[in-house]
């Protein structure tokens, strides 16, 4: 098994840019320029795509432009499209129950009342994809949970955000080699 796709999740737009919900976008961002992919926008798969090599394989990387809510049409379209399997689809995301600064690993899975996991698994019609979940802690109460994943994080949560974004592009080769054990046991000591 390996990763030949690889989805950050947020909504399009400067207004959105900076918000917490766009964890997923901020990855891809950081790892097309890691190793040197220019994002364009493709309008046959919904966002903007690049292809990069990581550890040897050419690795598409989508931001869906179609919302956060509408994610799975976007990620649907194009591993439809390049027959990529639903288990060689790893999908980054904000994740609530975890702190700022740390990352986790996972496969498969409900979606946690995440609206973007949510649709993915709908238009996938699987829930067996993997997930890097990058920590942005939580409001402390589930009305509060629109509004926060809406804002910008303060200075310190930034920082740890990042720190973790890091950390998961130093892991970013053993997961796409499929080597994932190996991958959750380095980002998963740092938790």
């Amino acid at each position: 098994m390996m990763i030949k796709l690889i989805v950050g999740l947020g909504n399009p737009g400067k207004d959105y840019q900076l918000h917490r919900h766009n964890v997923g976008f901020w990855f891809c961002d950081a790892l097309a320029n890691l190793f040197t992919g220019s994002f364009k926008k493709d309008s046959k798969f919904f966002g903007e795509t690049t292809q990069v090599n990581i550890a040897g394989t050419n690795v598409r990387l989508l931001k869906p432009g179609t919302y956060m809510n509408r994610s799975g049409q976007s990620i649907q379209s194009i591993a439809k499209f390049y027959q990529i399997n639903v288990n060689e689809i790893l999908v980054v995301h904000d994740e609530l129950d975890i702190n700022p600064g740390i990352a986790k690993i996972k496969n498969s899975g409900g979606h946690g009342g995440h609206n973007g996991l949510r649709d993915t698994i709908k238009a996938l019609d699987s829930k067996d994809f993997y997930r890097l979940r990058i920590g942005i802690g939580h409001p402390g109460d589930k009305s509060q949970v629109s509004d926060f994943v809406l804002h910008a994080p303060n200075k310190t949560e930034f920082e740890q955000i990042q720190s973790a974004l890091i950390s998961s592009l130093q892991v970013i080769e053993d997961i796409v080699k499929g080597d994932i054990d190996k991958a959750m046991r380095s980002l998963h000591a740092q938790g």
